[in-house]
């Protein structure tokens, strides 16, 4: 089932209902998934370039702030989110996805490339979780908020206040460049008043565990499908060494540094990031 809004989409899922946006038209298809306490606006820059290029289509996971809570009792472990990205792409019927991740959308990517890459042509990987990193250090904080009773509350209540947002456990070091405040509060505001967000972030919070993450670069060393690492240098959770590693290990993977890039790469370098997107959907389909 499909319903327009005005800026957005909407499929019901076995979960619930996910609303998302859609360029349309009718060349290769990209779905750009965001991580933790973002929405789609993530990609907001990134769309105009890659618009010319292909159909893009974003996701609005059950990841912090999402419009619509899922039902109660959804599966939102790292398997389950991303079981629930796989049902997306068959919902939509969309095929030789190019799925593109950041931060932890990119651990949820590597789990569909490993589990679901039916549907795959690619896999882009920004600055994200991998193996051992899930999640940084720094945000671990988070999943005890989530075991604790009105641990998320409290941090949405905390989230109204621009200067807390600013701070390096928030999301002062994730981007190079300020965050505008109308994507801050767009950010912010899901978690502080809707307590079906809240479970479900809960959920994924309490789910997270490295034995995915392990599990997913593992499988991927076998995926047979061509992998793209853009990566972001000025990263202080995701740093470059993660990345060296990820390409060492993946045989069809190729890196491409984004300077002056931290974890938010489509914020910092959307142009850079369009255009390595775009060459790499050409590659593939040269090569297919």
């Amino acid at each position: 089932m499909y319903v327009k809004g005005a800026d957005m989409e909407e499929t019901t899922l076995d979960a619930g209902p996910v609303r998302y946006t859609d360029t349309g038209g009718s060349g290769p298809v990209v779905v750009l998934v965001h991580g933790l306490f973002v929405n789609g606006s993530l990609w907001r820059d990134v769309l105009p370039g890659l618009g010319e290029h292909a159909r893009v289509v974003v996701p609005e996971l059950p990841l912090g702030s999402h419009p619509l809570a899922l039902r109660p009792g959804t599966d939102l472990t790292p398997p389950g989110v991303a079981a629930l990205i796989a049902e997306f792409l068959a919902a939509l019927d969309l095929r030789e996805v190019t799925l593109v991740g950041n931060d932890t959308g990119g651990a949820m990517c590597q789990l569909v490339a490993a589990a679901h890459p039916e549907r795959l042509a690619g896999l882009v990987l920004t600055n994200c979780d991998t193996h051992r990193q899930f999640l940084p250090p720094a945000f671990r904080y988070l999943q005890l908020l989530a075991r604790v009773p009105g641990g998320l509350w409290l941090l949405g209540q905390l989230m109204r206040a621009r200067p807390v947002r600013r701070l390096p456990i928030a999301f002062g070091w994730l981007s190079a460049t300020p965050v505008d405040r109308e994507r801050a509060d767009s950010w912010a505001g899901p978690v502080r008043t809707d307590p079906g967000v809240r479970r479900d972030v809960g959920a994924v919070l309490r789910g997270i565990s490295t034995r995915h993450t392990e599990w997913a670069a593992a499988e991927l060393s076998r995926f047979g499908k061509p992998i793209l690492l853009a990566w972001g240098r000025r990263d202080r959770f995701f740093r470059p060494a993660q990345a060296t590693r990820l390409v060492a290990e993946w045989p069809d993977a190729r890196l491409e540094w984004v300077e002056d890039a931290a974890t938010f790469v489509p914020v910092d370098a959307p142009a850079r990031l369009s255009a390595l997107v775009t060459d790499f959907m050409r590659a593939g389909s040269s090569s297919r």
